[in-house]
């Protein structure tokens, strides 16, 4: 069984404040050493419940925060930004299995940790007319080279996205977000031992669950905070707009779809 972990921060259990996630602040550094303390949780979890070999993509901000020599010697970790893929860098066909790890609400959520959709310019994402999450998004990738999302942590918005947006799969809430800024925290050994169970949950039997597929043509809608970013989105050939701030472009597959999503993110990186 070969499993892949795409992990966020602002659904890490701890976290509940842009302090703790943004490098170079002053609590930046206990909370990455938090962060690899939950992925190796997730990591122990899943090679006791039949995992043999699991890879983990760092998929925070400029995806360096995990910290490598204190992650689990088991698994596998990809680092460093930009990569082409972003937070699903390396997903193939060769997987069984994905989770999302730290996973926050998509953006517009209330009672949801930091809410955003990749990047705080994008003011909602819809794949062929639904809003999308980053669990969404990504999920769908995973979909189209035929690899469930069977577990997603986070707070209890997140998981609610995510089941509302993928094949149901195995949600573990491990803060209760009261605020964008504020949650109800748990000892960290009652988030250990619900991580277990939901790892345990998801693989006992794979077979249940099935991938998130969108069959081409797939319409990529972008609604951008704004005018700017709609207007530097057409630099790319087949992106038409909608209104001031909303960019639709018509894909042949996911995979270039998401491409797309990325690439407009991308022409935007520097506008504020």
């Amino acid at each position: 069984m070969k499993i892949y972990i795409s992990c966020d921060m602002e659904g890490i259990s701890g976290v509940v404040s842009p302090g703790h996630v943004e490098p170079g602040s002053g609590e930046y550094e206990r909370f990455r050493r938090l962060m690899t303390r939950e992925v190796n949780a997730v990591v122990e979890a899943a090679l006791d419940f039949g995992a043999l070999e699991v890879v983990v993509n760092d998929s925070h901000n400029k995806m360096d925060n995990i910290l490598v020599e204190e992650l689990h010697p088991r698994a596998c970790l990809i680092s460093g930004s930009p990569k082409p893929l972003s937070m699903m860098q390396g997903i193939d066909e060769t997987f069984d299995a994905v989770f999302f790890v730290g996973y926050h609400a998509r953006a517009g959520c209330s009672e949801a940790i930091m809410d955003h959709t990749y990047t705080g310019s994008v003011m909602y994402a819809k794949i062929n007319g639904k809003f999308m999450s980053e669990a969404g998004l990504n999920g769908r990738l995973a979909g189209f080279y035929g690899v469930p999302v069977v577990l997603v942590t986070g707070d209890q918005n997140a998981v609610k996205c995510a089941k509302e947006e993928l094949n149901d799969p195995v949600g573990v809430v491990v803060k209760e977000a009261v605020t964008r800024y504020s949650a109800k925290v748990f000892p960290f050994d009652v988030v250990k031992e619900k991580i277990r169970e939901g790892v345990r949950q998801a693989l006992e039997d794979l077979s249940r669950f099935s991938p998130t597929v969108e069959e081409g043509p797939v319409e990529l809608e972008i609604a951008f905070w704004r005018s700017i970013m709609a207007d530097m989105a057409l630099l790319i050939p087949g992106m038409i707009k909608k209104d001031a701030r909303t960019v639709v472009y018509t894909a042949k597959d996911y995979l270039e779809a998401y491409k797309v999503f990325r690439a407009a993110l991308a022409v935007n990186s520097g506008i504020r």
